[in-house]
């Protein structure tokens, strides 16, 4: 099963290519259809990690974990339509925002599930959605973002999208978690915030939709889905 495991990420990293090169150009509805494909490739990339750690594959961190990638699937799918159904933007942005949340409290389940609980790692995670939410508000104008009807559910969003980094790093090391399924965990946490930086920047800020936006974004975006879809093989092996 080890080969069908970098066998999908080698194939998600292929299609991820060519979605990338229809988006740039702007085929908008091709690229939606491919980029639907590269998410199920890392859904694959999951199954097929837990599948390649054997008797010792824990099915319920990869089903919690196969949620969040499920939600982000969608999440990416609605982000897309409102570049093809332009009379409803607003709605598939929500959908969008609302799916990748529900993702990420998947995740936060999943590493409290399977690396337990520490007060401090609880007092660094209400520091950064209060640092997310500062971040947000404080830095609009600064930084020439226009969120506008959407401050709040940004400003939401972030927050989550912090916890799952920060608590994974402080169970890292307040834990004394040395799994690297975990390490991997923070790893991808800290590419998602990096894509959806550039992400808000894209979306909010000024002329920043030029194609080297648009490849960053997906590609730090993919690096973080697909480092979360193998944490489930390192977990299973005890790495």
């Amino acid at each position: 099963m080890m080969y069908l495991f970098f066998a999908c990420i080698a194939v998600g990293m292929i299609l991820l290519a060519v979605f990338l090169r229809l988006r740039v150009t702007e085929q908008r509805l091709k690229a939606v259809v491919i980029k639907a494909v590269v998410s199920v490739f890392f859904l694959l990339t999951l199954l097929t990690g837990a599948l390649a750690a054997g008797e010792n594959a824990d099915w319920m961190y990869t089903a919690l974990i196969g949620g969040g990638l499920m939600f982000g699937l969608l999440g990416d799918i609605w982000l897309d339509l409102k570049y093809i159904y332009t009379q409803d933007t607003d709605f598939w942005t929500f959908a969008g925002f609302f799916s990748f949340m529900i993702g990420h409290v998947f995740y936060v389940v999943a590493m409290v599930r399977q690396f337990g609980f520490h007060p401090l790692a609880l007092v660094g995670c209400v520091i950064a959605v209060a640092g997310a939410f500062a971040f947000i508000y404080l830095t609009e104008k600064p930084m020439k973002m226009h969120y506008g009807k959407f401050k709040f559910i940004t400003a939401l969003y972030g927050g989550f999208l912090f916890v799952m980094f920060v608590y994974g790093l402080n169970m890292a090391i307040l834990g004394d978690h040395g799994n690297w399924g975990l390490i991997l965990l923070c790893i991808g946490g800290l590419f998602f915030i990096i894509s959806d930086l550039i992400l808000s920047g894209t979306y909010f800020g000024e002329g920043k939709n030029r194609p080297v936006d648009v490849i960053t974004n997906h590609v730090t975006y993919y690096i973080a889905q697909y480092c979360i879809a193998s944490s489930a093989l390192l977990i299973g092996m005890n790495f």
